[in-house]
């Protein structure tokens, strides 16, 4: 079943600006990207071969600030997954409320395949082609699937190189020695987890003496969550990579599980586990359960199979709209990804912020500002659900679309 990622997102929009009848003329204007651009990028291979490759940038709304997004390097990487990426930036820049709007980019490639020069040819190559549209004032870029500090660390220096001054502002997600932010790593996790802690804080969810979660993916963003969800006295019992998952109904010891992936490349087949699968993982009997891997793993085939009372959506695009309709019907929380996984976007826009007014914050400070932030994310959501008697991922719709309708007003 093919799910293409920008009709969802589109559908979303729609049903949540009809729950609280905003203007359809100022809806279909907001579907679109301001613009989006293909770039060619040609590179002398390591062994004297040329290859040519193919580059995107979506820049889709600029009303609540500069244009804030990955770049992602992945053979799969094709328009309409950027556009849609670069949609759900803006709205989940507008929910967290940082002065942003919403970019995504990405390159045709199998980064596996290139060396670390070749690699370092590309990233530069994407610059030279790209640099007149961005800037720490227009466009920011950000790592995503299969790019990282380093490859940041390239692009802003090609960047400067270019416009011959410092610009460090216009790339985030840098290495801390080129001015990255303390405290970015586990961002995203650590924000999932202030807002699990809000929705059981306020009462939404009942677990009883279920106090288990699942999750599936077991990156960066999965671990950091467990820990939290641990300090919460949540019982972690089930985790899975693309390899497959592990269940324990007894917990798992999420630090062993992190040493065990690190030593054999996979979590299965740790010390008092039993495999199962990705798909087995979702129907578990847990009251919590993180879809924190790949978009469109909740479907109108298995939503009905879920047992969790409370789905946090770690990863982008989890749920479609058929899986979202069932769950509303077996009043099934779902906090949605514009939400619950928008803790990196925001401290990105820490990372920017001590860029442009030269400042050093400690990991502290960046988690204690993340911390007030997600709250307040999570309040403002929760007002619009109540106030639409509607559920949590029309609210933060609601919450967006409002935001960026404001800022419109010329």
């Amino acid at each position: 079943m093919n799910i293409n990622p920008f009709q969802t997102a589109l559908s979303q929009l729609k049903t949540a600006a009809e729950v609280a009848k905003i203007d359809p003329k100022f809806i279909e204007r907001i579907q679109y990207p301001d613009r989006y651009i293909e770039v060619t990028i040609p590179i002398i291979m390591d062994d004297g071969s040329q290859k040519i490759f193919t580059g995107f940038r979506s820049q889709h709304n600029n009303a609540r600030g500069p244009y804030k997004g990955g770049i992602r390097f992945h053979p799969d990487v094709n328009l309409d997954e950027v556009r849609a990426l670069s949609f759900w930036m803006t709205f989940k820049n507008a929910v967290v409320n940082v002065p942003f709007g919403g970019g995504k980019g990405g390159i045709i490639l199998d980064p596996k395949k290139l060396s670390e020069t070749e690699l370092e040819k590309l990233s530069r190559g994407y610059v030279q082609k790209l640099y007149p549209v961005f800037g720490p004032e227009f466009d920011v870029p950000a790592p995503d699937v299969n790019t990282n500090g380093k490859i940041m660390g390239w692009m802003v220096d090609e960047f400067e190189k270019l416009i011959g001054k410092k610009a460090r502002a216009t790339f985030t997600g840098k290495a801390i020695e080129d001015g990255g932010s303390q405290g970015r790593t586990e961002a995203t996790g650590f924000g999932g987890g202030v807002v699990l802690r809000e929705v059981l804080k306020a009462g939404l969810v009942d677990l009883g003496e279920n106090k288990t979660i699942a999750i599936q993916g077991f990156g960066n963003v999965a671990t950091y969550f467990a820990e939290s969800a641990k300090a919460q006295g949540l019982k972690v019992v089930a985790l899975s990579d693309s390899k497959g998952g592990i269940y324990n109904p007894e917990g798992i010891d999420v630090v062993a599980a992190e040493e065990h992936k690190k030593q054999t490349g996979a979590l299965k087949g740790l010390s008092g586990t039993s495999e199962i699968t990705n798909a087995e993982l979702l129907e578990l009997p847990v009251g919590v359960l993180v879809p924190a891997a790949l978009e469109n793993v909740l479907t109108g085939e298995n939503a009905s199979k879920i047992k969790a009372k409370l789905i946090i959506e770690m990863a982008n695009g989890p749920t479609t709209q058929e899986a979202d309709a069932i769950f509303e019907k077996n009043n099934i929380i779902v906090i949605p990804d514009i939400l619950a996984n928008s803790g990196g976007v925001a401290t990105s826009y820490y990372e920017w912020y001590q860029n442009m007014h030269d400042e050093k914050w400690t990991r502290e400070e960046v988690l204690a500002k993340l911390d007030a932030l997600m709250i307040k994310a999570f309040e403002g959501v929760l007002e619009a659900k109540r106030k639409y008697n509607t559920s949590f991922r029309n609210g933060a719709y609601i919450v967006a679309i409002e935001r960026i309708k404001e800022a419109s007003k010329s």
